[in-house]
């Protein structure tokens, strides 16, 4: 199936950040398409949530559905991965019912923004996870905040180290507000 199943494929009927996700921007067949994005189905099969709420409901997302949340929320199912997209789901369909899908797709379109401009002027080739994960997670105060310093850091720096200032502002401010990145690594 090539075609669109729904209007927003960055953000999942069952509430994943899709358009802050590695797959998401990864190149080659392991790529994701996002949630009913072109030939979803090629990628994704047996995806009980799209069935349930895009094809037999017509719904964006299970935030539509007067049932939401249904036992596929509960413990055990959908939301319970540790995988940091997945780990706003309840809350990211409790605020689309709150606010509506197209505001709230308006506001992850600002964490998408910036995602993207780390992942061109920033990425050294191994952070792709560390800064999606980071637009996830961070408010978008504090996402709009770190993208405002990065953009006057020295135009000159290489790659390298324009990639290591950008670790150590997110770490730091990873660290202020107390969201934990799970970092692997050292920055040096």
């Amino acid at each position: 199936m090539d075609d669109k199943l729904k209007k927003h494929e960055t953000i999942a009927a069952c509430g994943i950040d899709c358009g802050l996700c590695p797959r998401f921007y990864t190149k080659g067949n392991s790529a994701c398409p996002g949630c009913g994005g072109l030939n979803f189905k090629e990628k994704h099969p047996n995806c009980g949530v799209l069935t349930c709420c895009v094809i037999k409901n017509g719904f964006e997302t299970c935030a539509e559905c007067k049932e939401f949340p249904c036992s596929r929320f509960k413990t055990g199912n959908a939301g319970c991965d540790s995988f940091t997209t997945h780990k706003k789901m309840n809350s990211n369909l409790n605020e689309i019912k709150t606010i509506g899908i197209e505001q709230f797709v308006e506001k992850q379109k600002i964490r998408i923004d910036i995602l993207c401009n780390l992942l061109t002027n920033y990425d050294n080739g191994r952070t792709k996870s560390f800064f999606c994960q980071t637009c996830a997670l961070f408010p978008i105060d504090k996402l709009q905040e770190i993208h405002k310093e990065l953009i006057t850091t020295d135009a000159n720096a290489d790659l390298k180290e324009i990639n290591i200032i950008a670790r150590k502002l997110i770490t730091k401010t990873a660290n202020t507000i107390g969201v934990d990145l799970k970092l692997n690594k050292k920055i040096k």
